[in-house]
């Protein structure tokens, strides 16, 4: 693989990472004018939602076998022209079963983008390097939760209809369009004749790395996805200060994400990420029993920065428990997280009908509790420093 190739594959991650950050973060923002726009209430025009998450969740877990039979190139140009049809579709249509199958493909579309992403920089880097490499591109994750509120509440604020704003997204699937046209790809599966090394055994650590992706995302889109309700509802805020919360958040965290790919390579990952999850659960609290307005933005920020590193670092220490880095270990990290994307609305739907925003908010920080308590048992049966992996690249 040449050198401009790696780079070229490097950045279709980023924007494969930026792509399914938009689409997921921005649902928080454009649910109420939607559910306006359906003459349905908030509380279940939330549910349609679950069929974006499904649809990142099929993908993604699909995709670990997918890779092998598809060529990744073949997969992210029929996956443009499945998000032209689905933003078409928004556009075009009223009915809300054409809504929910819309849903499901820009779904599906980011799920194997962001699979694909994934498995390109495991795959191009090794060691310490893959989890700092993983940070930088998860960073373009949060980079995407903070413009694309900013741009949806600009479009709203504007009187734009809300599928503008899906419109918008779509031009990152443009650029990653055509930057796959222009490198050569990894080949995979058959052809690339690779003897796989003895199966080894996952381990414990893996268990609990994946409960703890699980609660991690379902706690944090949780969290985020009522901030908005909660600030508007509850604290007095206008949409616009409900925004700017998430996007201070998300500004925070890719700045979060940026420092700790430096700071990690000096640490261990699983104390580093128990005392993250630690100060992130603690923030959580302060946040939700907070009745000063002012210092919501504050606590935003801090918890923004502190929880940046968490999920990547989760994701590294799992590729870290075998000694060679299984692909399909690292998809099933990835898919017990998205089953936490997928469940978001599912789970905090239901309890902000019958208790209102602040209880689904309770919910979140208690789900990052539990993300504590599984990075502390970690500690006990981990393999990372086992195979060498900790050892200065």
């Amino acid at each position: 693989m040449t050198n401009r190739d790696r780079i070229g594959l490097t950045w279709i991650s980023f924007f494969s990472y930026a792509l399914t950050g938009a689409v997921v973060i921005v649902t928080g923002m454009v649910l109420e004018n939607i559910a306006d726009y359906f003459h349905l209430p908030v509380a279940q025009m939330s549910n349609t939602f679950t069929f974006l998450n499904a649809g990142i969740l099929a993908a993604v877990f699909l995709n670990a076998w997918l890779m092998e039979i598809v060529p990744l190139k073949r997969q992210l140009i029929f996956g443009f022209v499945l998000m032209v049809l689905s933003v078409l579709g928004l556009m075009t249509s009223h009915s809300l079963s054409v809504f929910s199958l819309c849903m499901f493909v820009l779904g599906v579309v980011s799920g194997i983008t962001m699979s694909i992403g994934t498995f390109l920089i495991t795959h191009l880097y090794e060691g310490r390097q893959r989890g700092s490499r993983l940070l930088f591109t998860d960073s373009f994750f949060s980079m995407a939760g903070t413009i694309f509120p900013i741009i949806a509440a600009a479009l709203l604020a504007k009187s734009l209809p809300w599928y503008w704003v899906y419109a918008c997204i779509g031009v990152i699937y443009v650029v990653i369009f055509v930057l796959a046209l222009c490198f050569e790809f990894p080949v995979l599966g058959k052809k690339a004749a690779v003897q796989q090394v003895q199966k080894e055994k996952w381990g414990i650590g893996v268990l609990l790395l994946a409960i703890a992706a699980l609660c991690y995302i379902l706690g944090q889109l949780g969290f985020i996805g009522w901030v908005p309700l909660y600030a508007t509802k509850t604290m007095g805020m206008d949409l616009t200060q409900a925004g700017a919360l998430v996007g201070n958040f998300w500004t925070a965290y890719m700045i979060g994400m940026w420092a700790f790919s430096a700071i990690l390579r000096f640490f261990d990952p699983q104390r580093i990420v128990t005392l993250l999850a630690l100060l992130a659960t603690v923030l959580m609290y302060w946040f939700i029993s907070s009745s000063d307005a002012s210092m919501l933005k504050w606590i935003m920020m801090s918890l923004g920065f502190f929880s940046s590193a968490i999920y990547t670092t989760i994701i590294t220490l799992g590729s870290l428990q075998t000694k060679v880095s299984s692909p399909k270990l690292v998809n099933f990290i990835l898919t017990c997280g998205t089953i936490g994307t997928m469940l978001t609305f599912v789970v905090t739907g239901p309890i902000v009908d019958k208790h209102g925003a602040h209880a689904a908010l309770f919910t979140a920080n208690m789900l990052y509790a539990v993300v504590f308590a599984m990075c502390l048992l970690l500690g006990f049966v981990s393999k990372h420093k086992l195979h060498g992996h900790m050892s200065s690249h």
